[in-house]
């Protein structure tokens, strides 16, 4: 397959936003040192499930803007929401009428909860379920799930990864964390903890699968030690099923927040709860206030116009149940090309099938940063803009797939080079990528 070499506009676009933008984009997860060197630095416009670039090469897009676009790039139900919802104005003093129109559409969808809040992203909403739960629990620590990589941009989460650089001791002292599928892990957190324990959050499922019911057993353990359980479905919500992947694994949450897929695209982000710990966030005479939330563009109308179209659109076309089948097949394909290169003990598909990951080990069988930017690097030239996650919309279809499976094959055949060489030397072209969440950069 003919592969794009033509990056002269990208490289020149990189070096002018990079001295204009601190780490050049508004999101780590979008910057330089997160792609390969041959690849997009910038992006012009998208539709469907494609994107072109500053040099107008065109990629089939497996990244869907960081997993928040669910239907397709400029999908036309949802910009004629927005555009008609623009001729009536985008934000004023006093509450718009669609505000509660989306509210009541979530009641609908997450019948267990009672009250929603609005904000325009996930850092927000998740900080706001911590500052909720102290305030609820009158206790201060918080605890995390080690293995899952983000859950806010502020403090109390920061301060606990490597990327601690400017927060108090006094806060990174407040997070204490837990494993995954390690229950004992939790049990002896709490011990250590005991009574001080204000709220628990992580995400129902990143990669790994659960096992052993250790999600109810956490959910009981929550409920056993008076701790608010939250559960962060930015990422899962509106994917695994409509009701979030609590729905998927039956789970009911004290807390959950949401974001990303709900607006395909567009800045939404809610926090979704039960009374008894919301109603601390409104102003309900003679309780102590909480301020939970205040933004000024919190609600913007054309972004809750989005959701309403997005999740009116995954119930009428029946979406999610499409796309589990379309992960099966990915799944299904992709796993019997690495089998039959010979690259078993070297590439590995993890996760469900909604949302499968690609992990890659060099020929020591450990996990490489290195190969894993060889396989982007073979992925994006020809024409796939893939980082090693399928985030599948609804707009992908089996043509786009099987041009995937293509482009994945070739690329297993060049990585299968780099393992008997036991180098990447000759075939990478530039640096490998490097971890969001690191000291030094």
């Amino acid at each position: 397959m003919k592969k794009y070499t033509n990056f002269k506009k990208n490289n020149e676009f990189s070096r002018e936003i990079n001295n204009l933008i601190p780490g050049g984009a508004h999101t780590y997860s979008k910057g330089d040192d997160q792609f390969p060197f041959l690849s997009p630095k910038g992006i012009k416009r998208g539709k469907g499930v494609y994107i072109w670039d500053i040099d107008d090469n065109k990629y089939l897009d497996w990244t869907m803007g960081l997993t928040s676009v669910c239907l397709g790039h400029a999908y036309e139900k949802v910009i004629n929401a927005v555009k008609k919802q623009l001729d009536y104005g985008v934000n004023f003093q006093r509450p718009a009428d669609i505000e509660l129109t989306f509210a009541k559409l979530l009641k609908e969808v997450f019948p267990k909860y009672d009250m929603f809040k609005f904000a325009k992203n996930g850092s927000t909403v998740t900080t706001a379920a911590v500052k909720l739960s102290r305030a609820y629990t009158l206790r201060e620590k918080v605890a995390v799930c080690k293995d899952q990589p983000f859950f806010s941009y502020d403090d109390w989460f920061i301060g606990s990864t490597k990327c601690d650089f400017g927060i108090p001791k006094s806060t990174k002292e407040l997070t204490v964390k837990f494993s995954y599928n390690d229950i004992e892990s939790v049990k002896q957190m709490f011990k250590e903890n005991e009574g001080e324990i204000a709220c628990l959050i992580l995400e129902a499922v990143k990669f790994d699968q659960p096992k052993d019911n250790f999600l109810i057993e956490l959910q009981n353990e929550c409920k056993k030690n008076g701790t608010v359980f939250i559960l962060d479905e930015m990422i899962t919500g509106f994917r695994y099923a409509l009701g979030g992947a609590q729905e998927y694994f039956g789970l009911e949450p004290d807390l959950s927040t949401f974001g990303k897929a709900v607006g395909n695209g567009f800045s939404v982000a809610f926090l979704a709860g039960k009374k008894d710990i919301m109603k601390l966030g409104g102003i309900e005479e003679g309780l102590k206030k909480v301020f939970l939330i205040s933004t000024t563009h919190g609600a913007e109308t054309h972004g809750l116009a989005a959701a309403i179209e997005v999740i009116n659109e995954l119930k009428d076309e029946n979406i999610i149940e499409k796309n589990w089948e379309k992960g099966k097949y990915i799944t299904t394909n992709a796993n019997k090309i690495i089998e039959d290169l010979g690259l078993t003990k070297y590439i590995e598909i993890i996760g469900y099938p909604i949302f499968p990951a690609v992990i890659f080990k060099d020929y020591n069988l450990n996990v490489s940063m290195e190969f894993r930017t060889l396989f982007m690097q073979e992925m994006i030239t020809r024409g796939v803009l893939f980082q090693g996650v399928f985030t599948i919309a609804h707009e992908h279809n089996y043509d786009d797939i099987n041009l995937t499976l293509k482009v994945f094959k070739e690329s297993c055949e060049v990585y299968l080079k780099a393992i008997n060489n036991k180098s990447t030397e000759g075939l990478l072209i530039g640096k490998a990528t490097k971890p969001v969440f690191r000291e030094i950069n």
